[in-house]
């Protein structure tokens, strides 16, 4: 656990995040981390800002395009909107990477899945899962195969953002407005 401050209120890192980034950045850096919807208020806790602040800058992200909002049982929750996740992806890649170096990226990322699929003699990170959810299974093992899953399917997801890039290297690294975010 991080150091307290001297008040004792708050961990020492959060009075450093406080002091050296604004609440819009602090909201929008909690948001765009999140894997799951949440709510106004469990963003305010973890950006340390008040639940109205964060509903002022969610909404402010909504508008960006940034962050999208749904209703669950009454009660908006927000998360990174997909398209504007993959296109800020994508562009990173770009910005680092010429259009042979995505394609050994490429490359190595079939040969990840392929090896998951020998390895584990399985089609799919959900095949993976459902091993892992047998009865027979150790925990040991268990958490081996969700562990796969969750590789095989960002090596999925990366190939894809890469296979998006080559595809479209020539037009989006000759305009750098096709790419905007």
């Amino acid at each position: 656990m991080p150091p307290e401050n001297a008040s004792g209120d708050e961990p020492e890192w959060v009075g450093a995040w406080k002091e050296h980034a604004s609440a819009f950045d602090r909201v929008k850096s909690v948001t765009m981390t999140l894997s799951e919807s949440r709510p106004a208020s469990w963003i305010a806790e973890e950006a340390a800002v008040s639940p109205n602040t964060a509903r002022d800058h969610l909404r402010r992200l909504i508008d960006l395009g940034v962050v999208m909002a749904t209703e669950q049982d009454g009660v908006r929750h927000y998360y990174p909107d997909p398209l504007y996740t993959r296109l800020r992806d994508i562009r990173e890649l770009l910005e680092d990477t010429t259009k042979r170096e995505l394609s050994e990226q490429a490359v190595a990322l079939k040969e990840d899945i392929a090896e998951w699929k020998a390895e584990y003699d399985a089609d799919s990170p959900d095949a993976l899962r459902e091993r892992a959810a047998v009865d027979d299974v150790s925990a040991e093992l268990a958490y081996e195969l969700t562990r796969a899953a969750s590789d095989w399917e960002l090596a999925r997801y990366r190939l894809s953002l890469v296979q998006d890039a080559i595809k479209n290297y020539d037009t989006w690294t000759s305009d750098s407005s096709s790419v905007t975010i």
